[in-house]
């Protein structure tokens, strides 16, 4: 199999489902804005948000299963995710949403919003890389 057939379904399923989304509620498939608004829930909105979760909770541990291999967690990182997870929470209430949000829905429809959001987030992920692997790292990749 093609090391581009799954990340390219992957972003095909991402892009369908973001667009059913869209076209079937009008709501954007932003993860941070989903999560955020079931601690201030608001009648009739609180089903899909957990069915959305659900879903994405689902669909990682059927690839995790049917692939096995993809899904990989690092040994012993546990606390440095929660502490990158918190800090991704924190980085999306600052930018008002996340890289789907964003990155997903607002990108492709030319939000200029969205635009500087992605760029600041995909700038600061390259600067983030390249101090890990080569500052930090001893210039060892």
């Amino acid at each position: 199999m093609s090391p581009f057939l799954g990340p390219l379904a992957g972003g095909a399923l991402i892009g369908l489902s973001a667009s059913i989304l869209l076209v079937t509620s009008g709501r954007v498939a932003g993860i941070s804005g989903i999560v955020g608004q079931l601690f201030e829930p608001k009648r009739g909105e609180v089903a899909w948000r957990v069915a959305f979760l659900a879903g994405l909770l689902i669909g990682g541990m059927l690839v995790a299963r049917l692939v096995p291999g993809s899904v990989v967690p690092r040994q012993g990182a546990g606390a440095l995710m929660a502490v990158a997870g918190l800090l991704v929470g924190i980085g999306t209430q600052f930018g008002n949403g996340c890289t789907s949000g964003h990155g997903v829905c607002g990108f492709s429809r030319f939000s200029a919003r969205s635009v500087v959001a992605v760029v600041t987030f995909m700038g600061t992920a390259a600067g983030t890389v390249f101090i890990v692997r080569h500052v930090l790292s001893g210039g060892t990749p």
